[in-house]
């Protein structure tokens, strides 16, 4: 059985080593000590969420704050094709429901999308607080998933920044049931024709719509931005199902599982 992970701050990790004490303290030590009720002699995971993993046995577990003896100290790397979901803003939570599953599921990045369509607005005075409570779904998913990196929450994009999002990935995927090629179709036949480089670089968005759907005139402007549109299966998916869907077919065809 996997370790239960607690994170802390990029960088804090840094100066760990074998046989060191790392104290983890605020609100992540309350929820080891006083929620999940974390022992003396437990084993746990300290994780910086940008790689950097901690793994070591706790010494002392007080109120707001927990000592680990470390054991070992990794750098786990991104993948070398990142995935990152494009997800449309939707009602009853199901665009948060997406990102958090995505995020189990692996996803890289999330960016919200205010599609033409979508019933839910991210005005001025809501949109901060919207992406902040994003992030904090996404985080809780990693911790859940014991992933040792945490998903960015990118600033939401309306029609314009999704297009220049598209033009600056390697591939765009616009997910919709009017495509004809498949999925599996479009990334096999990318990853044949991709050239040779740094393939830390190769970043992949999956683009979903709202309940509504993409409108034809989206599909159009994003198409010729660069993106491509495919299929990702016979029945229609609801705006919360399709990204986590595409993050699994992806992973596996793009090496990533």
């Amino acid at each position: 059985m996997s370790n239960p992970v607690f994170f802390t701050a990029p960088g804090t990790l840094d100066q760990q080593v074998p046989g060191s004490a790392f104290v983890l303290e605020g609100a992540e030590a309350r929820h080891a000590v006083t929620v999940k009720r974390i022992a003396v002699g437990e084993a746990v995971d300290i994780a910086d969420g940008a790689g950097k993993r901690l793994t070591g046995t706790v010494t002392a577990a007080l109120h707001g704050e927990l000592t680990v003896e470390c054991l070992d100290v990794a750098d786990e790397p991104r993948p070398e094709t990142r995935l990152v979901l494009v997800q449309a803003l939707a009602k009853g939570d199901r665009d948060e429901l997406a990102a958090e599953t995505a995020t189990e599921l692996g996803i890289d990045a999330v960016i919200p999308w205010q599609a033409e369509r979508s019933i839910v607005r991210w005005k001025a005075e809501r949109a901060a607080k919207a992406h902040a409570k994003w992030q904090s779904v996404v985080t809780a998913a990693a911790k859940q998933a014991r992933r040792a990196w945490i998903p960015e929450v990118r600033a939401a994009v309306d029609g314009a920044g999704l297009q220049a999002a598209v033009a600056a990935a390697d591939l765009a995927v616009i997910l919709h049931e009017d495509a004809v090629r498949p999925l599996r179709y479009v990334l096999e036949s990318w990853l044949e024709s991709a050239q040779p480089g740094d393939a830390e670089s190769r970043e992949v968005l999956l683009i979903v719509g709202p309940e509504g759907g993409i409108s034809p005139r989206e599909v159009t402007r994003l198409c010729d931005a660069g993106a491509v549109t495919a299929l990702l299966g016979h029945h229609v998916l609801r705006s919360s199902t399709a990204g986590p869907a595409a993050t699994v077919l992806a992973s596996d065809i793009l090496g990533r599982w």
